[in-house]
């Protein structure tokens, strides 16, 4: 069928004006939405965004079970704890625990208490971690021993500032460590050194909880606690096994460790 020569002209403006505005639109949209080609091509695109992704599925225990830090995602833990990403973390946590902490009405019998663990909750491993591959290496006790007797792990900032903080609303502290109780002198004049005093109880394993889980010996203690008539309104440590199990406190608070897991 022959069309009218203006007919004609008209028809391909318009047409090359459609081109245009649509080459347009998609060059502008596709400067603000870049779709990845696949799940496996977005993951492995960026190892930093790997390892970012990586510690985020440990801190929220979605990686189950785990041995080491994976290899390739050692310079970036160095970053996270040098850089002070992880002091920030420490802080943020830290200060939902005391905002919670703030809303509890004491009894004012003593028995209004807070749990914290100690490695890694109260007092820092890093400089052990740090010669050890950031936890890319797998777990040596009797290195870590070594380091633990020599007793001059630094405290962190914000647990010493939680912890204070605490102490002054009035709650009791109690401290419920995985440490061995042949441990005790060193660890409490570690604490002291650290600045941290006025703790109720220092919990430790003894000879009859050799060979527990984290998980079942923590709950035991707390149980102990428990039955003693102390109300476990918080609970603070960096691994999930000092949380979770039974006679748990009413809130947990979890830190930031992705340098080992402990079931």
């Amino acid at each position: 069928m022959a069309f009218p020569r203006s007919s004609s002209v008209s028809f391909f403006t318009f047409l090359l004006f459609a081109v245009l505005i649509n080459t347009a639109i998609s060059s502008r949209v596709s400067s603000f939405i870049k779709l990845p080609g696949s799940i496996d091509e977005s993951v492995s695109s960026s190892l930093t965004s790997y390892c970012e992704s990586w510690r985020l599925a440990v801190e929220t225990n979605n990686a189950g079970s785990w041995r080491v830090v994976p290899s390739q995602c050692v310079s970036s833990l160095e970053t996270y704890y040098d850089k002070g990403q992880f002091d920030k973390d420490y802080s943020v946590v830290a200060g939902y625990a005391h905002a919670y902490a703030k809303t509890i009405k004491l009894k004012g019998d003593g028995k209004d208490a807070w749990v914290f663990d100690i490695d890694e909750t109260l007092l820092s491993n890093l400089k052990y971690y740090k010669a050890h591959g950031y936890g890319s290496e797998p777990y040596n006790s009797i290195a870590f021993n070594e380091w633990v007797v020599q007793g001059t792990a630094p405290g962190f900032a914000a647990s010493l500032k939680l912890f204070n903080r605490l102490k002054k609303l009035g709650f009791t502290i109690i401290l419920l460590t995985g440490r061995d109780e042949v441990q005790r002198s060193v660890t409490e004049q570690n604490l002291l050194d650290a600045g941290y005093s006025g703790w109720e109880y220092l919990l430790l394993r003894g000879h009859e909880d050799q060979g527990k889980a984290a998980a079942q010996y923590k709950s035991e203690q707390r149980s102990r606690m428990v039955k003693k008539g102390y109300r476990l309104h918080g609970n603070t440590g960096d691994q999930w096994s000092d949380l979770q199990g039974f006679a748990v406190a009413d809130r947990s608070f979890k830190v930031p460790n992705p340098m080992y897991y402990i079931p």
